[in-house]
Order: C-alpha cells, then sequence, then structure tokens
C-alpha cells in the first residue's frame, strides 16, 4: 500500500501543472527584467555620447522595474485572493441556508462532466458527507491548491526574477565597449531571451522551439522600437 501511495506522488510530481503560478511570475519577471533594462538601455545609449547615462538610467530603470513588479504582482494576485476568499464565505451561507440546493447543483455539474443522473447524485451525496464545502470550492467554484492565489510567492518569485534578469543587461553597461552599446546590448539581450525561453519551457514541460520564437520575436520588436526613439530624438547626453 506504501509503495502505490509513493508511487501516485510520483506520477503527480511528474506533471508541471502545480508549477504554473511562481513559473509564470518567474518567467514574467526575469523576461521584463531582461527586455525593459535592456530596451531602456539601447533608447539612452542611441542617444548618449557617455557611459554614464546609460548606466544610471539601467540602474533606475532596475531598481525601479523589480520593485513595480514585486508590488504590482502582490497587488493583484491579492485581489484574486480577496475573490475567492469572499466566494468561499458565499459558498458557507449557501451550504448553511440551502443544502439540499446546493446537494443538486453539486450533482448537476457532474452530470454534465459524464456521469448518469444516479451516480452524479451518488457522487455528490457521498462528497457532501465527506467535506461538503472543499466539494464545492472544488467542483463549483473552481478552486484548489494548484490553483489558489498565493501573493507573497508570486511577489517574491516576479521581484527576484526582474532583478535577476535586469542585472545581466546592467552588466553589458558597466564593461562592453561605449562605440557598440547598441548591439552589444541587443545582441546579450536576445542571448538571455533565448536562454530563458528555453529554461522555461523545460521547466514547464512545453514546446521550447516555440517558446524561443515567441520570446525572440517580441523581444526584438520592443528593442528596435526603443533604439528607434533614441535616434530620432538623438540628444547627447553630457
Amino acid at each position: 500500500m506504501e509503495d502505490k501511495e509513493q508511487g501516485l506522488d510520483n506520477y503527480l510530481d511528474s506533471h508541471f501543472i502545480h508549477r504554473s503560478n511562481w513559473l509564470r511570475a518567474a518567467v514574467l519577471g526575469a523576461n521584463d527584467g531582461i527586455l525593459s533594462t535592456a530596451s531602456l538601455a539601447i533608447g539612452v545609449a542611441a542617444a548618449s555620447a557617455t557611459r554614464e547615462p546609460i548606466i544610471l538610467a539601467t540602474l533606475a530603470g532596475l531598481v525601479a522595474g523589480a520593485l513595480s513588479m514585486a508590488a504590482g504582482e502582490y497587488v493583484s494576485v491579492s485581489s484574486q485572493t480577496d475573490v475567492e476568499k469572499a466566494d468561499i464565505e458565499r459558498e458557507k451561507q449557501e451550504l448553511s441556508e440551502m443544502p439540499e440546493i446546493e446537494l443538486q447543483r453539486l450533482a448537476e455539474i457532474y452530470e454534465k462532466r459524464g456521469l448518469k443522473k444516479e451516480t452524479a447524485l451518488t457522487v455528490a451525496k457521498e462528497l457532501t458527507e465527506h467535506d461538503a464545502l472543499g466539494a464545492h470550492i472544488r467542483d463549483e467554484l473552481g478552486i484548489n491548491e494548484i490553483s489558489q492565489a498565493k501573493p507573497i510567492q508570486a511577489a517574491f518569485a516576479s521581484g527576484a526574477a526582474f532583478t535577476v534578469g535586469g542585472l545581466l543587461p546592467f552588466l553589458v553597461t558597466l564593461f562592453l565597449p561605449l562605440n557598440s552599446m547598441e548591439y552589444s546590448l541587443y545582441g546579450f539581450a536576445l542571448f538571455f531571451l533565448i536562454i530563458l525561453g528555453a529554461l522555461a519551457a523545460k521547466t514547464g514541460g512545453s514546446n521550447i522551439v516555440k517558446a524561443i520564437a515567441r520570446i525572440t520575436f517580441w523581444g526584438t520588436v520592443a528593442m528596435g522600437l526603443t533604439a528607434l526613439v533614441g535616434y530620432l530624438f538623438n540628444v547627447n547626453m553630457v
């Protein structure tokens, strides 16, 4: 029996959906860190004849972006958590005030999923006896441990990933030659984005080629447009 339970745990661990919350926040943060910081640096580099303004703008963008990503992710996911909690409280009240109607709703859900009417009602009754609120949270509201919002986890993953991603183009502004800074930033940022896309696809079990193509295309568009703005203004910052 113990071996079977261990086998089930290993089977569940082999799937990738349980990583979706933190993986989404981390990939978004790292992608934004690389792309927004590199784009900002490219735009300033295209309009500057000295290194200092590029470094300053890139560092400011890195710090502000990391804090903004973490705060934005926390507020966004917290709002989702508030909605979930409100729905759960409403479900508790409905179970207390009209248990028969709630039982029928649960049975209808299982029937729509393919069970016969009698079987659906039997399953609904047994699950209600075991854990009525848990059954309704999972099957009526669609909330489970995998999809449940985790604000702190999402904020930390997003902010930390942005910082790591943004440090990469920042290092380029510190050490590579100024006369080809825009091209160096673009080349390295594209390289970093390709690595990120491949790692994210590998971690999430999705298609690596599609992930790389998607992140490369949109990264090129973003950095190209930012460089164009810098060249159009062509302001020498001294």
